[in-house]
């Protein structure tokens, strides 16, 4: 497995801003999480998943493809740095 951290820049409230994937060997998604500008988190493995967050339905593209498009920042993290974001997949939305 490989973890995926990418940073997203936009200014789309309905969009998150940082992304999370734990890819198989093939670049499939097994896990995903999802952090919005507003604290919301939505999440998706192969068995549960939000409202409105989803696998991805192809393999997620080599990093330097990712990186060529300016509005993404990616990067290689560990397996702890992603099972810390895993782990929070289901806090509560905090309150404005």
């Amino acid at each position: 497995m490989r973890y995926l951290r990418v940073q997203w820049i936009h200014s789309h409230p309905d969009d998150p801003v940082m992304l999370y994937s734990e890819l198989d060997d093939t670049g499939w998604e097994m896990r995903k999480v999802e952090m919005f500008q507003d604290g919301r988190i939505g999440f998706a493995s192969l068995s549960e998943a939000t409202p409105g967050t989803e696998l991805g339905e192809k393999p997620v593209p080599a990093l330097e493809a990712i990186a060529a498009d300016p509005q993404f920042k990616p990067a290689w993290i560990s397996h702890d740095e992603f099972e810390k974001v895993w782990a929070k997949r289901f806090c509560p939305v905090p309150e404005s």
